[in-house]
């Protein structure tokens, strides 16, 4: 646990001083997923030291186009806390990012806690008190993004910041795998997704968030943001880039986002 603990202390450091450190699979190739997990609860640790506070959880790598961009071939969760929610505009110095990437997602905002194993997407759609459009910012502390799911998942699964929309919209009135994100990019557009590309359902991979979790002896909670996974290929992101979101049930706009890098 000692160099679980030491590499938690590393990635802080990286995060505060806006650097990287070479990937720890690299540095250490005995390292499994529990090691990770370990280093990730590590990290954690110093930020809440630090004052910040948990207010939800993140699934990474759920798409199959995430998985291609990066070569990691499994989903892998992260915390969110306060310092991560942004309500205006992205300010890549004032929040330490490092090579910010842009995804779009659906999040769900929780009634009812969920605790796995056990948990199913009917399970997560009857907890969830509404869904909304969001980008999440992923960054990464690790050298050049050359990580593994070992590196990933030790890195808080390369969680920067997180922008919601205004929409707060129940789930139990849309098909959620039949969802449509469209992207823009300093206005030309960018990219589409569908909620499927995420585990085939957003409610799916919040379930498998949960069960994972319950393995850890860790919950969903009520009140919990969950981000269930990007539904379109990763974007850089740089000062001055707006990124624009739609949210769309068949040729019915439902909910919009916006994040903007100065």
């Amino acid at each position: 646990m000692g160099d679980n603990a030491a590499y938690g202390r590393m990635l802080y450091d990286a995060l505060q001083n806006r650097r990287v450190i070479a990937p720890p699979i690299e540095q250490t190739p005995a390292l499994n997923m529990d090691d990770a997990y370990a280093i990730s609860l590590a990290f954690l640790g110093y930020r809440l030291e630090a004052g910040e506070r948990v207010i939800g959880k993140k699934i990474g790598v759920t798409s199959k186009a995430v998985q291609d961009m990066l070569g990691v071939h499994q989903p892998d969760f992260g915390f969110l806390t306060d310092a991560m929610h942004i309500t205006g505009d992205i300010d890549i110095d004032a929040h330490r990012l490092i090579a910010p990437r842009a995804e779009a997602e659906i999040g769900f905002i929780l009634a009812n806690d969920l605790n796995g194993p056990g948990v199913t997407p009917q399970d997560v759609i009857a907890a969830t008190a509404a869904i909304c459009p969001c980008f999440e910012i992923v960054d990464s502390r690790i050298r050049d993004w050359k990580i593994s799911i070992i590196d990933t998942i030790a890195d808080n699964a390369s969680c920067g910041v997180f922008v919601l929309g205004a929409e707060r919209l129940d789930p139990r009135l849309f098909s959620l795998p039949d969802l449509r994100v469209s992207v823009s990019k300093n206005g030309a557009p960018l990219s589409e997704g569908f909620g499927h590309a995420v585990q085939g359902d957003p409610a799916m991979a919040v379930a498998w968030l949960a069960n994972t979790l319950g393995n850890y002896g860790v919950s969903l909670n009520a009140g919990d943001i969950i981000l269930s996974g990007s539904l379109v290929p990763l974007e850089p992101a740089a000062c001055g880039d707006r990124f624009a979101m739609e949210l769309w049930d068949g040729d019915k706009q439902i909910g919009a986002c916006v994040a903007n890098f100065i």
